[in-house]
């Protein structure tokens, strides 16, 4: 049985005081809630300090990306070892915005997944549409090229510490959702092609999560599709209330 996983991205959002009065009272909100798997990805800057804050409690850290040297002359990187040294736990990979500002690439996105296996970190690992593909029904072909080319050599083994995040780029910040049948459409070819690359056990015990404008009244309705496994949350992770009822709508569903 897959446990939902529902993962905040604070972007480039948040202060050290912000952010400590934020994840205050998620910890207040979320306390002892442990039907979910519950986790915040700050900026670098907040890592080891709200790692500290949140240690004991029911709430995970991760970072919002790496790089996959683990030292040396690279003005401006942050290594899996540090991540992993400053309490994270979690670290997203291939997110869109990583892929269109920064120049990710699907073997950028390999050599991440893979230093932060090795340092011991679990990579949420980001795949989705642009707008233009999906209107040239490229929604699939996107999807298998992301999927088969980043988890090149990745073994079954290794599959297991890893959960996929189906982003489409076309509904994040946006306001725009995929339908529920839209996005179980796809992560259902997600996992119907992690079948064939690996096995049907490890396609059927790696999670799934969807990302794109999530908000507490969508929450329920997404997580029920069979294949939805959790929300990887933008713009609603940064407030209180909207990340707990997301949280705790998400809680409340039984499949």
């Amino acid at each position: 049985m897959r446990k939902t996983i529902i993962a905040g991205n604070w972007k480039m959002y948040k202060t050290i005081a912000e952010g400590s009065e934020l994840v205050n009272g998620l910890k207040r909100e979320l306390i002892d809630l442990e039907a979910v798997d519950i986790v915040v990805c700050p900026p670098f800057t907040l890592l080891p300090l709200l790692s500290d804050m949140l240690t004991s409690s029911n709430i995970s850290v991760g970072a919002q990306d790496c790089y996959w040297q683990e030292e040396g002359a690279f003005t401006g990187e942050v290594s899996c070892k540090m991540i992993k040294d400053s309490g994270a736990k979690y670290v997203i990979i291939g997110h869109s915005e990583r892929r269109q500002f920064f120049g990710e690439t699907n073997e950028t996105v390999n050599k991440k997944i893979k230093a932060a296996l090795k340092a011991g970190l679990l990579p949420i690992v980001c795949v989705g549409e642009t707008l233009a593909e999906r209107e040239k029904n490229k929604t699939f072909d996107v999807l298998s090229d992301h999927i088969k080319n980043g988890l090149a050599d990745i073994t079954a083994e290794e599959m297991e510490k890893i959960t996929i995040a189906y982003e489409p780029v076309w509904a994040i910040g946006t306001g725009k959702t995929a339908t529920p049948a839209q996005a179980q459409e796809a992560h259902k070819f997600i996992r119907d092609l992690l079948e064939k690359i690996f096995d049907k056990e490890t396609a059927q015990e790696t999670r799934i999560q969807y990302g794109g404008s999530v908000k507490p009244e969508n929450t329920a309705e997404l997580i029920n599709q069979p294949d939805i496994d959790g929300a990887l949350v933008g713009g609603a992770s940064l407030k209180v209330d909207s990340f707990a009822a997301i949280v705790k709508k998400a809680s409340e569903v039984t499949k």
